[in-house]
Parts: C-alpha cells; structure tokens; sequence
C-alpha cells in the first residue's frame, strides 16, 4: 500500500470505527491527528493521542513497514526524538530514536475492502489541490457570488480576532510587554512558516532586553542569535567571521547565563537560498539593531510603504571602530516577505492594540492598511481563484484562508454562509 494513502487514513479519521493498540498491547485513543508537514521531518505534527492511561502531544510519522524508520535513518536523526507514535502497516521490527528510546508502535487498522482502498488511493492523490477539501466547490464553481462581500469581511474580522487573542496570551506570558510580546511574534513569522517554530523557540529562549543591551553592534546581536539557535559550534564554522562569531558568543552566553536551543529544531532541507534559517536569523539580528523602537513607530505609520520602510535593512552600519564590529550584510528581505511579515505581524498588533486602547479609529485604519497591500500567492489563494473568486487584496487572501482552515478543512459548513445558501439551494430544488 502506498505511503500516501495510509497519510490519508489518517488524516481522514477513516479508522475511526475500529479499535487501535500499540503493538504491546496498549490501547491507543488518537485524540487529534495533528497537522500534515510536508516539509523534512515527522509526517504529521502537534498530534494528540492517548496511550493506555497516558496522554501525549508530539509528533506521528508513518511507514509502510516498521523497518523503514531504520531504512531511512530516523533513527540516527535527533529531528524525529519527540515521536510520540509510530503508525505502520507491518510492524516487522521495534524502533527506536537517538536516545536508544523504543517508540510506541502501533498497526493501524482500517476498511480493507480492495474496492474502497483502491478509490481512497485515487481520492489521495488528489488531495494536494486544496478544493478537494471544500464540499461545495462544485456550487462555487457554477455561483461564485454565493461568497458574498460581507461574508468576507466578517471572516477578516474574524481571523484578526484569532490573532488578537493569541496575542493577548503572549502578553500574560511577557507581563503585559507589548514590545516582547511583538518580538516573539515577529521572529515567529521570520520562519516564514517552515521554520516558525523554530523561530518563535529563538525569541522565547533569548530576551529582547540582552539583544538591546548591544544594539549598537551588529556583530554581538548576530553572535548571540546565532548561537541561541544552536546553528554556530565548532562543527559547523566555515570561515573566519564565523569563528569570531562563535568566540563571541560563548562570552555572552556566560555573561546572560543563556541556554542554546537544540539546532535539530531548525528544518533545512528543500528551502530556497533565501530562507535558509541562517540568512533569516542575520536579517532579524540586523533588524533589531536598526530598530530599537519598532513596535511604538509601527503604530503611527499611515502608510503601507512607511510600514515597509520599517522591515528595510539599511546598509550595514558599524558602531564600534575594533575590527570584531565588522560582520558581512545579510542579503535583504523581499517586497513579498516584507508584505507577508506586514500581514501576519504588524497590522495584527496594530489592530489588537487598538481595541486594547479602545480606539475604533486605529483599528479601521488597520483594516484599511490591510485593504493595501496585495494579495498573497500560495496553494489556498491559487485553488480560490480556480473557484471564481476574485482576489485583489490582502483582506481578500486573509478572510479566504480563515474560511479554509477553520470552516472548510474542519467540515464547518453549517457555520459558513456559503454552506448555509448551498444547503437551502439543494433542498429547494
């Protein structure tokens, strides 16, 4: 059977009639099946399942055949440690991670009607077009207007409100430091979803007051976040800048007590030259420098290109006359990632901080800046254009993904206003 199609069993929740174990004989609740990582590593992450008494959240990866975990030399890979359940056709042997850990195994059962698996397997090869997943394309298809101008400005609404209350959690964890709370947030988005976590880990593990305490050197902003990232050892250097790097971080890592994050974290293989998460840690170690007050200069911009001016990296600037100051520019942010960070950081603070402040005024204007910028590219954009809808702004591709991951994906139909119209049609006629 086809590696895909057991993703796609379990994806589906197609099992979910049957009992499940772990190949010791424990039974297995599978609570949420996680998101599907199509980038390096586990298949499936932020999953929750139950095991025997025990409930666990982590990753799941799947085989064919037990055996090809040690085939593909995940046991050697720190990268897939925190599997929590291995999912499997054959278990033909144990696995284990880099700890010498056995992994929770366990042979998912599943409808083996040939028929059905044979249209399952048709059915997932499909699914990489995202319409498969909306219910009524079809009636999209033949009546775009069913996906009226209010309907998106509500689900705008909506998704910021989801942004706002994620930020509001962050402020509890910051005591109420908007500009902390800012900074996770920003690096975050710097992973440009690939590595947002990774990103986000950074942030929390490396205090915004110690990169402000040497914001006037490019060079120590760069050591100490590139060291945090556990992506600079003695392993890893290649030239002279990076061995001054490293000596300069292990002094400031002893000054600040830090503690390095685990460079396992960071995922490295299929990405463009450009997000290699060294080149982004660079740019955000150069933003930093240049803007100690970003977030209160983001608030008052009234533009979208004054907005952008802020992500900018200006030329390279040293501050000190030692020759240690003198670090090599990262190259700079695009138009496109500049738009992607105004997106999904800056108009969102702005937004939440206005409501916090209770000022409808600023909140609008958000919305407006929102209305500004151009609409993103990607695979859920692309698939609603197929569907009719027309695409013009950032407002539009944001109110659109928020229909598709919290209405669509989740079978919220009942909710949606699209749904809803599709319902009465069909039951009229």
């Amino acid at each position: 059977m086809p590696e895909i199609l057991l993703h796609y069993i379990w994806q589906q929740r197609l099992w979910a009639e049957m009992p499940q174990a772990t190949t010791d004989n424990q039974p297995v609740e599978i609570l949420s099946v996680g998101q599907h990582n199509r980038d390096a590593g586990p298949d499936f992450s932020h999953a929750r399942v139950r095991i025997g008494t025990h409930e666990w959240v982590g990753n799941v990866e799947m085989h064919v055949r037990a055996s090809d975990w040690r085939r593909h030399r995940h046991h050697t890979n720190p990268a897939y440690d925190n599997v929590v359940l291995h999912v499997v056709c054959e278990a033909d042997e144990p696995t284990y991670n880099t700890r010498g850990e056995c992994i929770p195994q366990c042979v998912l059962r599943y409808p083996h009607n040939q028929d059905y698996l044979t249209q399952l397997f048709a059915h997932a090869q499909q699914m990489d077009s995202v319409w498969a997943n909306v219910p009524c394309h079809s009636s999209l298809l033949l009546q775009p207007s069913l996906l009226t101008q209010g309907w998106r400005d509500t689900l705008l609404l909506q998704r910021l409100q989801c942004r706002q209350e994620a930020i509001m959690q962050l402020l509890q964890i910051t005591h109420h430091n908007w500009a902390e709370a800012f900074y996770i947030t920003l690096a975050h988005n710097f992973g440009f979803h690939t590595n947002s976590l990774p990103f986000e880990t950074l942030a929390l593990c490396t205090p915004l007051a110690y990169l402000l305490k040497h914001r006037n050197s490019l060079f120590q902003v760069t050591a100490i976040l590139l060291g945090q990232s556990g992506l600079l050892n003695e392993q890893t250097i290649k030239n002279e800048e990076e061995a001054a790097l490293l000596r300069e971080y292990q002094f400031l890592k002893q000054k600040f007590s830090l503690q390095s994050m685990a460079a396992s974290l960071w995922k490295r293989a299929r990405l463009r030259p450009q997000n290699v998460p060294q080149i982004r840690i660079r740019q955000f170690a150069q933003l930093i420098c240049q803007s100690e007050w970003l977030f209160s200069q983001m608030l008052v911009q009234s533009t979208v290109n004054d907005l952008r001016q802020l992500l900018c990296l200006q030329s390279p600037i040293t501050l000190a006359e030692d020759t240690q100051s003198i670090i090599s520019p990262p190259p700079a942010i695009g138009k496109k990632s500049i738009d992607i960070l105004l997106i999904n950081t800056l108009l969102p603070y702005r937004y939440a901080y206005a409501l916090a402040h209770s000022d409808t005024t600023a909140a609008q204007m958000a919305l407006t800046l929102m209305q500004q910028i151009p609409a993103e590219d990607n695979t859920i954009i692309r698939q609603w254009r197929l569907l009719g809808q027309q695409v013009t702004s950032a407002a539009d591709t944001q109110a659109l993904i928020h229909l598709y991951q919290h209405y669509c994906q989740n079978e919220r139909c009942i909710h949606c206003e699209v749904g809803q119209q599709v319902f009465l049609l069909n039951h009229i006629s």
